[in-house]
């Protein structure tokens, strides 16, 4: 069954790289029969997030055009300041945590003005002026080289930086949201500062609003099965709900 899951997963993953896949170039990477093929493509057919053509399949579920971070900040306003507030009542004094980039991760970082004792690592630079002045808050930022799209800092320097760290929590914003294909994001620089993020972190905390689910964006961070608990509005569908549960994903819904 993992070879499976595996397999399929690579299989979504070429699918969103190249929009298309084909039965017989499938079988031959997978060494695998055309029959098992074509089984995995209507499982993914069945997921959304393909359509069975002749002799193989095409894409039918990715993220929108990626938007400016200020365009973002615009979207879901109440439904991420909700998520936000939620999500700072996890966060306990004397707690070492990192905050991703982002305009939903942001919602926490407003809502920690008043937190005691904790240490904060972000590459965001809008997260960064954001808690400042929190006096309760020691900031520590990677160094790296900023991103304008979206105010985050990444690269080779960003991620030497996290070695010398051990973190209580993660929290990670996300572009795309999939049961099977896991947390994605638009830009390759920032996904692999996420994985470096989510290794050095004992705890993975995810905050999405409900659009973000469904979404399968070209680079992935994690699997699912890394993901501790996911903080979402009231909107997210049973499907996914229970998908979640099913995983073992704690789930957490900001009213």
């Amino acid at each position: 069954m993992r070879n499976t899951s595996q397999r399929r997963a690579s299989i979504l993953q070429m699918l969103t790289q190249h929009g298309s896949v084909q039965v017989t170039p499938l079988v031959e990477q997978f060494g695998v029969s055309a029959v098992t093929i074509r089984s995995d493509l209507s499982a993914l057919e069945s997921q959304g997030v393909a359509t069975r053509s002749h002799g193989g399949a095409v894409l039918t579920r990715t993220a929108v055009t990626e938007q400016t971070i200020h365009q973002k900040d615009a979207l879901n306003q109440q439904q991420k300041d909700r998520i936000g507030a939620l999500a700072a009542t996890l966060v306990q004094p004397g707690e070492n945590i990192i905050i991703d980039s982002g305009t939903t991760t942001i919602s926490l970082a407003r809502h920690l003005h008043g937190a005691q004792d904790v240490t904060v690592l972000t590459n965001g630079l809008n997260i960064a002026w954001e808690l400042a002045n929190a006096p309760g808050v020691d900031l520590i930022m990677t160094g790296g080289l900023l991103r304008k799209q979206s105010l985050s800092i990444q690269g080779a320097q960003a991620e030497a930086c996290l070695q010398a760290y051990s973190f209580d929590k993660l929290f990670l914003g996300v572009d795309g949201f999939d049961l099977q294909f896991g947390v994605t994001t638009h830009h390759e620089a920032e996904a692999s500062l996420n994985q470096k993020m989510v290794e050095r972190a004992k705890k993975v905390i995810v905050l999405t609003d409900a659009s973000k689910f469904g979404r399968v964006s070209l680079h992935r961070i994690v699997q699912l099965n890394r993901v501790h608990t996911v903080i979402t509005d009231a909107s997210i569908s049973p499907e996914y709900s229970q998908g979640l549960r099913e995983l073992g994903v704690e789930l957490l819904i900001a009213e």
